[in-house]
């Protein structure tokens, strides 16, 4: 019980402090933007708010000007739905439609590879 108030504490002072060094996002014109905004609306982000690993996944999508819709993996529906899913309660978890298949992606530093491949500087959509 001590522990897991300890790590929820530092959770929220981590939250605390992103929120006043917030990362530089990366520009892009306004078609190429909205074209990125259509794009991200096929994925989702499984996470718990504390979460260092989250937290760090959370700011290299913000670096992106990504909106990518996330979901409270603690709470009813999408713990039921990263399980069902994912196969595993572990966040974060990026789920990926593309067509009729649904790709879970786990570990904060794969999820974040795979966004700045795809949505980064250097990727096609600049």
């Amino acid at each position: 019980m001590l522990l897991k108030s300890l790590r929820n504490g530092l959770g929220y002072l981590f939250v605390f402090v992103s929120f006043f060094i917030p990362p530089k996002k990366i520009k892009r014109s306004p078609e190429a933007q909205e074209s990125v905004d259509i794009e991200t609306q096929a994925l989702a982000l499984y996470e718990f708010y504390t979460c260092p690993f989250c937290l760090k996944t959370r700011r290299a999508i913000k670096r992106l000007g990504l909106k990518i819709q996330t979901y409270e993996a603690r709470n009813e529906p999408a713990r039921a739905e990263l399980l069902a899913g994912g196969g595993q309660i572990k966040v974060p978890c990026l789920r990926i439609k593309s067509n009729d298949e649904v790709t879970w992606m786990y570990e904060s530093d794969d999820i974040i590879a795979y966004l700045d491949k795809r949505f980064g500087e250097h990727s096609e959509q600049s």
